[in-house]
């Protein structure tokens, strides 16, 4: 997505070779107006998939898919990364490393929000070692419901996650696939 990548190059901030920071638009100050755009063209994308729940992950996640879940019609399930007293009841857990932090978690969705009968489109902000997206496929097969693919808004093509996924048969449509990125700054798109 031409804009996206102009967007990225503009602001996305280089660091250390592998982060790309792209707080300033995405995932910490959020232009609801390219959201609008992001989300338009994940409809494009899956409009045909019947999709009835949008899954994410928090916390970077929630702003795009309640976005895309608005274009689709649907609603917003995001997983959680502890277990708080407002989940009562059965729930779906599945670990998950995160690249950004270092560190192992649970996320857990509540029984009550995915079911069977649901047809998921996991929305998420960036794929990089495909962990959270891992995830977040296990909980919907856990889950029983029908996982029609993964909407990311950038995914680092020269890191694992895609390739890894994208293996085990599951669909994901990137809108900017970072092919590199460099000490100068710069970078280079699929």
């Amino acid at each position: 997505m031409q804009l996206l990548e102009e967007r990225i190059r503009k602001d996305g901030i280089v660091k250390d070779g592998s982060i790309l920071k792209v707080d300033s638009f995405l995932n910490h100050q959020m232009d609801v107006t390219l959201f609008v755009q992001l989300g338009d063209e994940f409809h494009r994308l899956f409009a045909g998939d019947n999709v009835t729940k949008i899954l994410t992950i928090e916390a970077s996640g929630i702003g795009i898919a309640c976005v895309t879940a608005q274009v689709f019609g649907c609603p917003v399930v995001f997983a959680k990364k502890n277990k708080t007293k407002n989940i009562a009841g059965d729930v779906y857990t599945s670990p998950v490393e995160s690249f950004t932090h270092g560190t192992v978690y649970d996320i857990i969705v509540s029984k009550d929000y995915l079911k069977p009968e649901d047809r998921v489109l996991i929305i998420d902000d960036f794929l990089a070692n495909g962990a959270a997206l891992s995830g977040l496929a296990k909980l919907v097969q856990d889950a029983g419901a029908t996982l029609v693919g993964a909407g990311i808004v950038i995914e680092k093509a020269f890191q694992p996650g895609g390739e890894l996924i994208r293996s085990r048969g599951i669909r994901v449509e990137s809108l900017a696939r970072v092919k590199a990125m460099h000490s100068d700054g710069s970078i280079e798109f699929c």
